[in-house]
């Protein structure tokens, strides 16, 4: 087991802190089976824009981390990775509630990488998707 999945076995069961963002935004790693990862956490007048809403920067925030977290998994010993490419798609409003983001890698290449992400709100409707491009970095590289 790679020191990523260890940490990311740690983190799941409690014994390792999260990434400072996770305390900040106020997300948590809640299932992580070897193919997919969810994360999830708590809307609230906190992470609202202007309009009252969820901001899109949170729902982004969310979905980078699970799509990290899923393909840091696919990582080997000596490599890291970077995210070239972000895309976020916004399909319904949230103010407040439960948001469950839940990744997946669709292709894992040997230097490039591509998850996509799901978040959905308490009510399992999809309100956000979002697919990342990946650079597999190795040591003395990036």
């Amino acid at each position: 087991m790679t020191r990523y999945r260890r940490l990311i076995e740690a983190w799941l069961r409690g014994e390792a802190e999260p990434a400072p963002v996770a305390s900040l935004v106020g997300f948590r790693l809640t299932a992580f089976d070897g193919e997919t990862a969810r994360l999830e956490m708590e809307a609230g007048t906190r992470h609202h824009n202007p309009m009252g809403q969820v901001h899109g920067g949170v729902f982004c925030d969310l979905a980078d981390a699970a799509m990290g977290v899923v393909f840091a998994s696919t990582l080997a010993e000596g490599e890291s990775f970077t995210t070239l490419e972000l895309h976020v798609s916004y399909l319904r409003p949230v103010r407040e509630g439960l948001l469950v983001a839940t990744a997946r890698v669709v292709h894992r290449g040997r230097t490039i990488g591509r998850v996509e992400c799901q978040i959905t709100d308490g009510e399992d409707r999809p309100v956000a998707r979002a697919t990342s491009t990946c650079l597999v970095l190795r040591q003395g590289e990036g």
